[in-house]
């Protein structure tokens, strides 16, 4: 019998896969790959063995066990749906467990690398490690509204400090003011905030005197901090300082602010405390995200150019999306060069 010469032998698909022969006789047991046989009874791989082989060790390569690979090739998308869903959440899990050891590896150092260094302080710093977020139960959960395409959000850990960022036109300010109805007693602090005029900013002071002593008492740190007072810092203080509502969404907190007052401002907003009440900000202005300085108690959300499912982004050179978040940021003279530019008008439904 003469085999045909795209056919290749056990040992040379295996290695064209990258798996072991252990493994391909494993997906034929399975019923996903039927080899044909030599007169010798040698197992033959044709182009479409080798073909649905890659598939599945591509699968395999995701982390799907062998029973949800098999959902996956028969079909069972409601199945295969749910288990990639766990399966990112636990990978999400390792991500924050990877994140927090680097960390602790590099403050290790540190005090390592300090002037006569003592050994037992050194081993005191590792000494409370902080819990990790937990990754089981979303602490909200929507379907993404246009230009998505109603595709699961799920939102797992809730700081005092949380940022949205995204290149022009990915979706952030849709996700910001969508987040805004979907939080519990949120609100959404637009950009018109900035037309409302010193009159009508002193007005709304005056009537409350508790919002005053507060807009004052942020007023008086921010400018020991180098801030300028602008009618756009009021304005913005104003919403921020408010007692309600218990969650507040910020669109493009830098707007009209100089790169002092960001500055200020986000040294301002991280005095707060982990217990204040949760900010969400959207930014573009690396003085206010500056990914050197994020924490580990605050929440990084990239709104990718392509509108797939924004993600939470760790701080850490290699996670993904990381890459993607540093070339969307920009200083504060660039993003006052390009301020109201809209890269792409928006076709689709606006509702």
């Amino acid at each position: 019998m003469t085999t045909p010469t795209h056919e290749l032998n056990a040992s040379e698909a295996a290695a064209r896969l990258g798996i072991s022969r252990k493994a391909l006789r494993l997906y034929e047991q399975h019923g996903w790959i039927t080899p044909t046989r030599t007169e010798a009874g040698w197992r033959r791989y044709g182009a479409a063995d080798m073909a649905r082989a890659a598939e599945i060790v591509a699968l395999r390569a995701l982390g799907l066990s062998l029973v949800d690979v098999g959902h996956v090739l028969q079909g069972d998308v409601r199945s295969v749906r749910d288990t990639l869903l766990a399966h990112e959440h636990e990978l999400t899990g390792r991500i924050q467990s990877l994140t927090r050891t680097i960390a602790d590896v590099r403050r290790f150092r540190a005090c390592l690398d300090s002037m006569e260094p003592d050994l037992t302080d050194a081993l005191s710093c590792l000494s409370q490690p902080q819990p990790l977020p937990s990754t089981s139960n979303p602490v909200v959960s929507f379907p993404l509204p246009w230009p998505w395409g109603g595709e699961p959000f799920e939102l797992f850990d809730i700081h005092a400090l949380n940022f949205i960022t995204g290149p022009l036109g990915s979706g952030k300010t849709r996700l910001a003011q969508h987040l805004a109805k979907c939080l519990p007693d949120a609100g959404f602090l637009g950009l018109e905030r900035a037309s409302d005029g010193r009159e009508a900013i002193h007005q709304q002071l005056h009537r409350d005197s508790l919002l005053q002593s507060r807009v004052e008492t942020a007023l008086s740190q921010l400018i020991a901090n180098g801030a300028e007072v602008t009618d756009a810092l009021m304005a913005l203080l104003v919403g921020t300082e408010a007692e309600s509502p218990a969650c507040l969404v910020v669109d493009l907190i830098e707007h009209k602010l100089s790169e002092r007052t960001q500055a200020a401002l986000i040294v301002h907003l991280r005095q707060r405390g982990r217990d204040a009440r949760p900010l969400f900000v959207m930014t573009r202005s690396s003085a206010i995200l500056d990914l050197e300085s994020l924490r580990r108690d605050e929440t990084l959300i990239y709104c990718p150019a392509n509108h797939s499912r924004p993600v939470c982004v760790q701080p850490e050179y290699g996670a993904p999306g990381y890459e993607a978040v540093t070339m969307c940021l920009a200083p504060p003279d660039v993003r006052a060069r390009t301020e109201g530019v809209i890269a792409v008008r928006p076709t689709g439904p606006q509702s």
